[in-house]
């Protein structure tokens, strides 16, 4: 995995959801990366909560598991010190759970691009003061 895509929660609701404003630019992003795109727990609660009404999203998003497109690649347990200090650094954001978990992981794999809608993630540094790499819209 040369450049690992970080997953957020927009993206991965717009790829499953057909009817998201964002659907076509995730699905056409989605298409230029054959490696699996790494994610947190935080996000796939965030997208199953969000995927819960819209039948069959949440077993695609499964899918998306099972078939390896999707991996969740983070252990909250072992970076709780790097989250804590993270929420506490944009507490008035507000910094979700996900958005720190993926600040962390962008943290841990240098050539990471986080592909994301939130434009928080313009703001977020990484190792205090990096910008993230994004896959994000040029029109939003």
């Amino acid at each position: 995995m040369d450049h690992p895509v970080v997953l957020d929660t927009g993206p991965l609701v717009a790829l499953l959801d057909r009817h998201d404003p964002w659907h076509t630019w995730a699905s056409e992003q989605l298409k230029q990366h054959s490696d699996p795109m790494l994610t947190c727990e935080a996000v796939l609660s965030e997208s199953a909560f969000l995927l819960g009404k819209h039948d069959p999203g949440f077993r695609r998003l499964t899918g998306l598991f099972r078939d390896g497109v999707v991996r969740l690649g983070f252990d909250l347990d072992d970076h709780f010190d790097a989250i804590s200090g993270l929420l506490a650094k944009y507490h008035d954001t507000p910094m979700s759970l996900a958005d720190a978990c993926l600040v962390r992981m962008s943290e841990l794999h240098s050539t990471a691009r986080v592909f994301t809608l939130d434009s928080d993630f313009r703001h977020y540094r990484r190792n205090g003061r990096q910008a993230i790499p994004l896959i994000f819209p040029t029109t939003r």
